[in-house]
């Protein structure tokens, strides 16, 4: 049989993959076989992180709330549940921007889920 050597396709192949690696320690960003099974471990990383990153800026946003509801005399869950029984839809997103950039808006929704508690 034949020998069959990769050439262009090879090179082409290894330099994409190499790209990619630039900024990775030691022999992961020279080395062909290192780098492409650093690649892979990078990659999929990158794919859980950005799941992640949506989880911690829930958390975040609840922190940030919870702390703007007790300074207005009441507790996050009881803020949130008060907002649920009057059906308003802010998400938690917002809820922490407000409660972050404008208190005197947030102290109104929170005086409104108060009322809508008892």
């Amino acid at each position: 049989m034949t020998r069959v050597k990769g050439g262009n396709t090879n090179r082409r192949r290894h330099k994409k993959v190499l790209n990619q690696v630039k900024g990775h320690r030691g022999s992961r960003n020279r080395r062909f076989r290192v780098a492409q099974e650093s690649l892979i471990h990078a990659l999929s990383y990158s794919t859980i992180h950005r799941k992640n990153k949506k989880r911690e800026q829930r958390s975040l946003a609840i922190l940030r709330i919870n702390a703007a509801a007790r300074l207005n005399g009441i507790t996050y869950g009881k803020l949130i549940h008060g907002l649920k029984l009057s059906d308003v839809t802010l998400d938690r997103k917002s809820l922490a921007n407000i409660a972050v950039n404008d208190p005197d808006t947030f102290k109104e929704i929170v005086d409104f889920a108060k009322s809508s508690l008892s």
